[in-house]
């Protein structure tokens, strides 16, 4: 009996005292189903029964409500938090608005976002560009906090490997770089794929905390910014094949499908630049031993023998411009190129009328894993590399001009490398005879 006092009265005192966790963290924001439509995403680690947001110009004069998801991560403690989704719709264009996320429980700090454009065709977006950012060594965070306040950017994509990794120490590692973050991700839209240290669990870190457009869990979608048709795609499915091959297929079929709308006449003529990005590179002239290194990389050729659903015959056929990339802790920028052969618009002007896509590889925003080296003798179709920490920039000018410039935050911001994408026609020039591709329908 007195056995049975101490533990009701343990109970009591433990249920008493126990802490609860309503408050917001983690707040970051990303594009809906169009750049008009702003989602709020943020965590907390109780129910708190409703998700609701506070915006408005000069003041909170609207309210959204939105729904949460329980997420349990996969490791020994089963860590749980609950993940707040609101989506912003009918947003006035161009047009600073300030928003508050929370419940009755609590609520966030205030945040900004300036709107896109009504004729968003014509913008000229600024984006920030990068890939394998830790929670630990994150170097570059520090001036992309900074640039996101000073109003540099309209929207950043993240090419996949996050914290290093978000599922470690029972995903308390996860919590603390989305709070890292939070300084960049709650004021502009924060666009993200995966990468391959988010595999744990299948991917179930990545998908849970982050809301990307479209219905595939932030895997693979597309969204349209300024002249640009933005397409993000899941590379690490041709890796991890212990989780099936479907995820594989079905994304090819939709990127098929997408590319082709993207190349329906009035939509090109419309968004004539498609840039794609995923995190792992087709090509790579680093001094290790990752699959770019190889001649058969998987992304670019496709499963081994067959070589079935190879992505670089299928965005050459579909003309895309310029493909984004991380995973190798570095930069490097490669000549207009298509297996292995650089394909210049001229000597003089390599990047005007190029006949063949642009590989960018940016993934040296600092991570615990430290730099990359390049192999003593660069290939042909290397242009430029650099081990330092930074980030690329990117501005869509207009309908011919693209820029692209790399940010070394080792040399306290400095541009160390920069170019023009130029071309007179709507269409790359590609000569898809030459490369022993036909011409897909529709283009």
């Amino acid at each position: 009996m007195g056995l049975f006092i101490v533990l009701l009265i343990f109970s009591i005192f433990s249920s008493t005292y126990c802490t609860v966790h309503f408050q917001p963290e983690a707040v970051h924001i990303s594009y809906g189903n169009n750049i008009h439509d702003i989602v709020v995403t943020w965590s907390t680690r109780n129910d708190t029964g409703e998700s609701i947001v506070e915006y408005g110009i000069g003041g909170f004069v609207l309210t959204a409500h939105g729904n949460s998801t329980l997420f349990v991560d996969g490791g020994p403690k089963r860590k749980q938090q609950y993940i707040h989704r609101v989506w912003l719709t009918n947003l006035r264009p161009d047009s600073h608005y300030m928003y508050q996320c929370g419940s009755r429980y609590g609520w966030s700090n205030v945040f900004y976002v300036k709107t896109a454009p009504d004729n968003s065709i014509d913008w000229s977006p600024h984006i920030v560009i990068f890939g394998d950012m830790g929670n630990e060594n994150a170097q570059s965070l520090s001036r992309l906090q900074q640039e996101t306040h000073r109003g540099l950017y309209d929207a950043a994509i993240h090419i996949g490997d996050f914290a290093y990794d978000m599922n470690t120490e029972n995903a308390k590692v996860g919590d603390e770089f989305m709070k890292q973050i939070e300084g960049v991700a709650a004021y502009i839209p924060y666009m993200t794929v995966p990468g391959n240290h988010e595999e744990k669990y299948n991917f179930s870190n990545y998908r849970a905390r982050f809301t990307m457009p479209g219905s595939s869990e932030g895997l693979w979608y597309s969204f349209n910014m300024g002249p640009v048709h933005f397409i993000g795609i899941e590379t690490e499915a041709y890796y991890f094949m212990n989780y099936g091959i479907k995820q594989l297929i079905k994304q090819y079929e939709w990127l098929d499908q997408d590319l082709k709308e993207a190349n329906r006449p009035e939509n090109r003529a419309q968004r004539p630049w498609i840039v794609t990005f995923g995190h792992r590179p087709m090509y790579c002239s680093n001094a290790n031993a990752d699959d770019c290194t190889n001649h058969q990389s998987l992304v670019r050729v496709g499963l081994p023998l067959l070589n079935w659903f190879g992505l670089e015959d299928l965005f050459v056929k579909h003309k895309v411009d310029l493909m984004l990339w991380a995973h190798e802790h570095s930069f490097e920028r490669m000549w207009p190129m298509y297996n292995f052969k650089v394909y210049n618009g001229s000597y003089e002007e390599p990047y005007k009328n190029y006949k063949a896509p642009v590989h960018v590889v940016t993934g040296s925003a600092g991570c615990k894993e430290g730099r990359e080296k390049f192999i003593p003798n660069p290939p042909d179709w290397s242009a430029f590399h650099s081990s330092d920490y930074g980030y690329t920039r990117m501005r869509p000018i207009n309908k011919t001009h693209l820029y692209l410039e790399q940010v070394s935050d080792d040399k306290e911001g400095a541009v160390i490398d920069h170019i023009w994408l130029i071309k007179d026609y709507i269409l790359p020039m590609y000569d898809l005879k030459e490369f022993g591709l036909e011409k897909n329908e529709g283009l």
